[in-house]
């Protein structure tokens, strides 16, 4: 691509390209998301190119200054639908193609591509199961409100060409030559766009008082370090809409006086750094990024720090250190980033989905995105909808829509008919949320108040089969291994919680541990150095708070009323329906089965019984007896 060197040039790229875009009368999009590719999406492309290449349709797979052919193949960003890879979209008309395999190629080529006929087999099926073709109509996405994922699976993700045909760099270009840092700062501050890593700080604020700060140079810094179980709404933005986000960094620094930036990624996430790398080198080529650009004296160059997946890097001070070449660990804070943050200067630090807001912001004003929301946390935000439901994906919703909405709506229910008993929000910094919050709008100020956070946008759903005990062992356990181990109270007191967790799990909890467990909650939320050890109790504390009868049950009636626990299960073998066949004794790894002999109606037989103090509650003889002899006890 040729250099731009000035306003106009950047104006008439702009127009050149989205005139070689809209002469593309079908474009054809393969999801070329994580989740996606691992179900074979890019086997699916390469075999669409085949078949096309063999049967001599005219079809662009690079979008070029001249408009090229009238069918357009590209690799897309993630849709966001997870559960019914491979997505394959058609446009203009919005027909999605579900689960789509290799072997579907061909018929897409023949129906779709030649003909302009829908492939109805592939399209996604209603709970009536009937066939629903347009993308807008699948209730998944019906009650979603894409600003940030607007682009993101509807062009290609590897092209700045594309992204500059739907209007792409336009908000750089307005704060560029149109703006004031401080006009900038002010419509940032005017949205009350509110940080979308999970504090919630006002951004604008935070930029103005960047631009305040004495000391040079000043830096802005992305966090990419996106390490929740479950979550993955930064790795999709900054796979599928890479210059989305680089555009709302660019105007960050034109703002605040910034010449360097630096983006944080996850070594996890090896495709958003080859996609980010991928952008930034095309945005250089254009004159988008580095000396003088656009012919203006403002210069800004990014670079790419990958993180060694240290989820306490995810951290403000530590994410800092680390980039500065020492070992990622939160400092203690005696001033804010935004006065002495990156080598002790000025320092701009939003993540990913944060700065991906901005550019809709400049073009489409403060005014606008606050009608989107509640007035205190404003426009939209993505979730990765995950755990026992229908629907999981990547959705985006207005801030304050309930919860009943995201996951009957939009997530389809519970799976396989069973009861909903929590969601898991905002990672293994967050808490539980229940029935009772199923009304409840999700939103920085409300969520706080039902004992969690938003966070950066987790969402686990739990069923009635899941134990709430052993949630919050799996999320202490992580938690604990990912600490940074400075401070003591999070080094030490992760470590004896998570102790008595597995105790409990494991039936030898004790009188006084649910004591102990709220007095050690509250002494590392207080006493902890950083974010993570002071929000690492929340999963106990509102475990605790509303499902204490399971802890209590556990320890006092050793049972486990979810089933889940292992080592709480009870299993016995009734001798009425023991047909003495022997499979379980079979595979019982620790000879806890064996046989004796009955009298029945004056004959002898065989049947087998369990020893419960050698039985491991490995199962193995529960999924081998064909008989419903052996059962695990209610």
């Amino acid at each position: 691509m040729q250099k731009l060197t000035s306003r106009d040039a950047l104006k008439k790229a702009r127009e050149v390209y989205k005139k070689a875009l809209d002469a593309e009368k079908r474009k054809i999009l393969v999801c070329a998301g994580n989740g996606c590719i691992a179900s074979g999406s890019l086997l699916v492309y390469d075999k669409l190119a085949e078949i096309i290449k063999s049967k001599n349709v005219q079809c662009s797979l690079e979008l070029k200054e001249e408009p090229g052919h009238p069918v357009g193949l590209k690799k897309g960003g993630c849709p966001g639908f997870c559960n019914q890879s491979v997505l394959v979209l058609v446009e203009p008309e919005g027909w999605l193609y579900t689960k789509v395999k290799p072997e579907d190629a061909e018929e897409i080529v023949e129906q779709t591509i030649k003909n302009g006929k829908p492939v109805e087999r592939l399209a996604f099926k209603g709970q009536d199961g009937k066939p629903i073709l347009k993308k807008a109509e699948i209730p998944f996405y019906k009650k979603q409100t894409r600003i940030v994922l607007e682009q993101c699976g509807e062009i290609d993700a590897e092209s700045i060409k594309e992204y500059l045909a739907v209007g792409g760099y336009s908000a750089f270009e307005k704060v560029l030559f149109d703006m004031t840092p401080e006009a900038v700062c002010k419509e940032v501050s005017d949205s009350n766009l509110r940080g979308r890593g999970g504090a919630g700080f006002p951004a604008g604020q935070k930029w103005g008082d960047t631009l305040k700060a004495q000391g040079a140079p000043k830096y802005v810094v992305c966090n990419g370090d996106e390490g929740d179980p479950g979550a993955f709404m930064d790795q999709s933005v900054m796979e599928g809409i890479p210059h989305q986000m680089i555009e709302g960094m660019l105007i960050a620094a034109k703002a605040i006086g910034a010449n360097q930036g630096y983006i944080y990624v996850r070594a996890e996430y090896p495709r958003a750094v080859s996609r980010l790398r991928m952008a930034i080198a095309q945005a250089e080529e254009a004159g988008i990024l580095g000396d003088k650009i656009l012919g203006t004296d403002f210069s800004f160059k990014l670079t790419i720090y990958r993180g060694a997946g240290a989820f306490v890097c995810g951290e403000g001070s530590a994410l800092m250190g680390s980039i500065e070449g020492r070992r990622g660990m939160p400092r203690v804070k005696r001033y804010r980033s935004t006065e002495r943050g990156l080598y002790e200067k000025p320092t701009v630090l939003n993540n990913v989905e944060t700065y991906a807001n901005v550019p809709v912001i400049i073009n489409k004003g403060a005014a606008w995105y606050k009608k989107i929301g509640p007035e205190t946390s404003p426009g939209t935000k993505t979730f990765a909808l995950t755990g026992k439901i229908t629907n999981t994906g990547l959705i985006e919703v207005p801030m304050g829509t309930k919860l009943r909405e995201i996951i009957y709506d939009i997530g389809g229910g519970i799976l396989n008919g069973k009861k909903f008993k929590a969601v898991q929000i905002g990672g293994p910094s967050g808490g539980c949320l229940t029935e009772s919050d199923l009304d409840m709008p999700l939103d920085f100020d409300s969520v706080p108040k039902a004992g969690a956070i938003i966070g950066s946008g987790g969402l686990v759903v739990m069923d009635e089969t899941n134990c709430m005990i052993e949630i919050a062992r799996f999320f202490m356990k992580f938690t604990q291994k990912e600490s940074c181990g400075k401070c003591v109270p999070c080094r030490e007191g992760t470590l004896r919680m998570l102790e008595t967790l597995e105790r409990i799990v494991s039936g030898a909890g004790k009188e006084g541990d649910i004591e102990l467990l709220d007095e050690l909650s509250v002494t590392v939320s207080k006493a902890a150095l950083c974010g993570l050890g002071k929000t690492a109790p929340n999963p106990i504390m509102s475990t605790l708070k509303r499902f204490r009868n399971e802890y209590e049950d556990h320890i006092y009636k050793k049972t486990c009323t979810a089933k889940e626990c292992q080592k709480l299960k009870k299993i016995s073998i009734v001798p009425e329906n023991c047909a003495g066949c022997g499979a379980c004794s079979k595979v019982c790894p620790v000879g806890a089965i064996t046989q004796q002999d009955k009298v029945l109606e004056g004959k002898k037989k065989a049947y087998y019984v369990l020893d419960a103090s050698k039985c491991i509650k490995c199962m193995s003889c529960v999924e081998k007896c064909k008989f419903d002899a052996v059962k695990m006890e209610d």
